[in-house]
């Protein structure tokens, strides 16, 4: 019986990292940095320095288009798409909010945020309509998302549509911000959104674009230094999510980076601290496993689990990627320093 037991504990154990790279191959190299990706028309779609933004075709990588946004040298870490156009906004102050319609390319700047604090860190669309961006706060330390409500291009600022409801301003704390490491510190579900904070203080901010309410949690993760903290969420549905990052100054480190939640993100548990390959910029769950899978990938490697986030596999030691995206249950790109890449995995 023990034989039996001993057995089957192994074989679960095997089981459970059985997946493997059936092909690896970058389809795009080029001169530039990207931390930005969607997926449309079986194509990825990338925005990134030199105000560069393109495709590349998934079927055929030897199809592939790139343009400029602006004749300025921007740098872009946010990419965000409803049906008719992908969104980008450039990073520093003067932030230029640009639609590319996806049938002719054709470039519209729809709004340009002046303000001398200004810093997008992340861009993503809850549903057809509500656009979520993301800024580093103002001098004042209050949070700075954007709705956005591309059909009618209005912008408006969460926390002053909030005021006008009679609710309070929503604060940082000295020292508290986002990281504009792979376009993916926040996550949505319906009408709810999540924000994750790093640097001085790392939490989880829940809100609500339709009764505009927030809720403000904080977590185990590390913190207490500009460079430590939460770069990368993602949510299955709206109870089960997880949390990486760590700091970025230390790539090797791996305590208390990586944590979970069941509860919508109101407490937050750390997983494999110590025990994973440290450093990471970007996290999505697989798509159908219910949070159960999950790849990361940082500078320094890509990772996977098989156990909701508890356990680790470190499946590849590429180096330079910073943002990832499951194209489907068998294929996940990538995308960093220079180059663009296609991963197959078999399980």
């Amino acid at each position: 019986m023990k034989k039996a037991l001993l057995f089957l504990f192994l074989f679960v154990g095997i089981s459970a990292f059985s997946q493997k790279i059936e092909s690896f191959k970058n389809i795009l190299n080029d001169k530039i940095s990207i931390r930005a990706l969607e997926i449309y028309d079986n194509k990825v779609w990338y925005s990134g320095t030199d105000s560069k933004f393109g495709f590349v075709d998934l079927k055929n990588p030897e199809n592939q288009k790139q343009i400029k946004l602006s004749e300025k040298k921007l740098q872009f870490r946010t990419l965000a798409q409803d049906k008719n156009a992908f969104y980008a906004i450039n990073i520093e102050s003067p932030a230029e909010f640009f639609r590319i319609d996806k049938k002719d390319f054709t470039v519209l700047n729809i709004f340009t945020d002046t303000l001398k604090t200004a810093f997008y860190d992340t861009f993503v669309f809850a549903d057809e309509e509500m656009g979520l961006a993301l800024s580093d706060p103002d001098k004042d330390h209050n949070m700075r998302l954007e709705m956005t409500l591309i059909s009618a291009h209005r912008i408006y600022d969460f926390n002053e549509t909030r005021t006008k409801d009679k609710k309070e301003f929503v604060k940082f704390n000295e020292g508290e911000a986002a990281f504009a490491a792979s376009n993916t510190n926040i996550a949505t579900y319906k009408t709810q959104f999540w924000i994750a904070t790093g640097g001085k203080v790392s939490r989880i901010i829940k809100g609500d674009f339709g009764s505009l309410e927030l809720s403000i949690y904080n977590t185990p993760f590390i913190q207490g230094e500009s460079s430590q903290g939460i770069y990368s969420i993602d949510f299955y549905e709206d109870k089960f999510g997880i949390a990486v990052g760590g700091d970025y100054t230390k790539q090797e480190a791996n305590i208390n980076n990586i944590a979970t939640t069941k509860d919508g993100g109101r407490t937050w548990q750390i997983q494999a601290s110590g025990k994973n390959a440290g450093y990471t910029t970007c996290v999505k769950i697989k798509p159908g496993s219910k949070g159960k899978e999950i790849i990361a990938v940082g500078d320094q490697h890509i990772s996977y689990s098989s156990d909701f986030g508890k356990t680790w596999k470190k499946i590849s030691d590429e180096k330079g990627f910073f943002v990832c995206k499951w194209v489907n249950e068998n294929t996940v790109v990538f995308a960093g320093k220079d180059k663009v890449s296609l991963m197959k995995l078999t399980f």
